[in-house]
């Protein structure tokens, strides 16, 4: 396995739920820190959404590890931002036989 090329700064950002007052509630994203990673596009897609023509792209997205457990290891529920850019998490697996890296499986949507 050839060593990953850290080179984006990602923000690591989980939901939040609060309370909105009227018994339910409103989801807003806070941020757990920031991390090196390189990203890689994979497979893309353009799908129609309530008339709206949404593009998405999924992304492997690797990073240095963090144990199981540990508020710095990436979720499923969670994401990550660049700027503008988000990437949902969907699935975080381990990349190599040592365990020094984990790889997350990411989508972007971006309305076109």
């Amino acid at each position: 396995m050839k060593r990953p090329y850290l080179n984006r700064r990602l923000v690591l950002e989980t939901p939040v739920r609060i309370a909105d007052g009227a018994g339910g509630f409103r989801e807003t994203w806070d941020a757990l820190g920031e991390i090196w990673a390189e990203v890689i596009p994979r497979r893309g897609r353009e799908a129609t959404s309530g008339g709206l023509s949404i593009s998405r792209t999924g992304f492997a997205i690797t990073l240095r590890a963090a144990p199981s457990g540990s508020v710095e290891r990436p979720q499923p529920y969670q994401r990550f931002r660049e700027g503008s850019r988000v990437f949902s998490i969907q699935a975080v697996t381990e990349c190599d036989p040592q365990g020094r890296y984990l790889t997350c499986q990411a989508q972007e949507e971006v309305a076109v």
